[in-house]
């Protein structure tokens, strides 16, 4: 009996699926996500891979950062031929073609079945913010620089609010996309508030995170915590889902994508 099992075209190159670790200083680029004008961590990526492998290696990332937003360890994955290079020789060969701004830090081999994207149960963004009169240079574009004082206890009260399981769609901006997800609920594990020095650092660790989420989280924390605004409207945007919207975003550079959790 004649088998009807799929053949694989005779000209099929056979591949192996690659997970990079990738850091980014966000301030030259437009974002991770490819566009256009070419000028993304992901088009840049992709431009390297093409040059190493002599065809168009799509790159899949753990999610999207807007532009000016940094990345300690962004997640991606890629099919590329197999046997091409051992995994840790993909590392020094993807960033000798790479802008000094993006490095892949490390690149394994993975399972045929990872996404990078699809597999993530959460992730963790740190937002820094120098609160002294006079921003340090080696700060600029690493953080929000506020001279005036902040009630660091009306912070924490505020990170306390909006600490589980919510409705965020009044801390979101609107995106029409694809693949922009259904639902506006999301679960914040964490809110951790530190200071060091002129050094204030919010750790957000949550299952995922809506459109600018953590920029719009941040800036009307902010505005509480310089006594702008009272805290108990974090109270009514969550309770209204989406019927009104905080327009306090805080600036790009001071986010940082730190951790991809799998």
């Amino acid at each position: 009996m004649q088998s009807t099992s799929p053949r694989a075209p005779a000209n099929a190159v056979a591949t192996e699926r690659l997970k990079l670790f990738i850091a980014y200083d966000g301030a030259p680029f437009e974002g991770w996500q490819s566009q256009a004008r070419g000028n993304t961590v992901q088009d840049h990526i992709e431009r390297a891979f093409k040059i190493i492998c002599g065809i168009r290696i799509g790159l899949h990332g753990s999610g999207r950062t807007d532009t000016g937003v940094h990345a300690l360890g962004q997640v991606a994955h890629a099919d590329v031929p197999a046997q091409r290079l051992p995994p840790d020789k993909w590392t020094s060969a993807l960033n000798a073609h790479l802008p000094p701004e993006i490095r892949v830090l490390r690149t394994t081999r993975t399972n045929a079945n990872f996404h990078a994207r699809f597999q993530a149960c959460g992730k963790v963004y740190v937002y820094r913010i120098w609160n002294a009169a006079v921003l340090h240079p080696l700060e600029r574009g690493r953080a929000w620089h506020l001279p005036a004082p902040l009630h660091l206890e009306t912070l924490q009260a505020c990170a306390r609010l909006l600490e589980g399981t919510h409705d965020f769609a009044g801390f979101a901006a609107r995106r029409a996309a694809k693949t922009e997800a259904a639902s506006s609920v999301r679960t914040i594990r964490q809110i951790l508030l530190r200071r060091r020095g002129s050094l204030i650092t919010l750790r957000f660790e949550a299952d995922g995170f809506l459109y600018k989420m953590v920029r719009l989280l941040t800036g009307t924390m902010v505005r509480c915590a310089q006594e702008k605004m009272d805290p108990d409207v974090i109270r009514e945007l969550l309770a209204q889902k989406g019927k009104r919207k905080t327009s306090f975003a805080a600036p790009a550079a001071g986010l940082y994508l730190v951790r991809v959790l799998y």
